[in-house]
């Protein structure tokens, strides 16, 4: 594993840009998880140290959109709460029970998967506004995409906010809202279980949830700034980037 300046200094620039990209527009993870494996870290505990430092963001967006979540049914936030917190618990145990070999071997895919998505997240959501009375996947869908969650973080914020709209909520900001809710509940409980497992890195865990933060506060500045489509092209760039570096790592 890498140690001394070169290792803060990398994983401290790529926590940093990734919570500025997660506060114009997602995909964090496409920095945190490369440069913790870059670093030396073996691949399942990357992963499970990359969820811990990107969580941070996930609660301060929910505070964003506390009024949004108080306008809904109490009975809905609960439901939605146990099941995001049962799927990011079965992902997460999923990812510990998978061999490490299996799981560099999918690594690649997973990137190329969330970079997909995430170019596509913006047609997905068009198309999905299409589609009403699909309400009845709500709960199935939400509970299979926490699993996905808490096995591997990318993407999961655009399958979230396709998931939403799909089944009928027509208002951006309650999508938003719950979004950034499931996400912050469904990561919180999967970090619980990297941690009693002892897969998490925690003194690289630790710099990078605080860079994350600054970045994300400097993140939500620039937002109002450039250009989202330019963000845009940086994510889905550094996505397919990082999916050919790890293509390459496991020929």
């Amino acid at each position: 594993m890498i140690d001394g300046p070169f290792l803060w200094v990398l994983l401290g620039a790529a926590a940093f840009a990734a919570g500025g990209l997660n506060a114009i527009a997602g995909g964090g993870s496409f920095l945190t998880f490369p440069a913790l494996v870059f670093a030396g870290v073996p691949p399942i505990a990357a992963n499970a140290t990359s969820a811990v430092a990107v969580s941070p963001g996930y609660l301060g967006s929910s505070w964003g959109f506390r009024r949004e979540l108080a306008e809904l049914p109490a009975a809905l936030l609960r439901r939605e709460l146990v099941l995001a917190a049962t799927g990011g618990v079965a992902g997460a145990l999923l990812l510990l029970v998978t061999p490490a070999r299996l799981f560099s071997s999918l690594v690649p895919w997973l990137l190329l998967f969330a970079t997909a998505l995430f170019a596509l997240g913006p047609r997905i959501a068009q198309r999905a506004g299409k589609g009403r009375g699909l309400a009845h996947w709500r709960n199935p869908g939400l509970f299979l995409v926490a699993v996905y969650g808490g096995y591997f973080n990318g993407g999961l914020g655009i399958l979230l906010m396709a998931l939403y709209t799909l089944a009928g909520e027509a208002r951006l900001n309650t999508v938003n809202a719950l979004k950034n809710f499931n996400s912050f509940v469904l990561s919180l409980l999967s970090v619980v279980a990297f941690a009693w497992a002892g897969v998490i890195v925690w003194r690289e865990a630790v710099l990078m949830m605080l860079a994350a933060t600054l970045g994300g506060m400097v993140g939500a500045r620039l937002a109002r700034r450039l250009p989202v489509a330019w963000v845009r092209a940086i994510v889905i760039l550094t996505g397919l980037v990082m999916s050919a570096a790890f293509f390459w790592r496991v020929r």
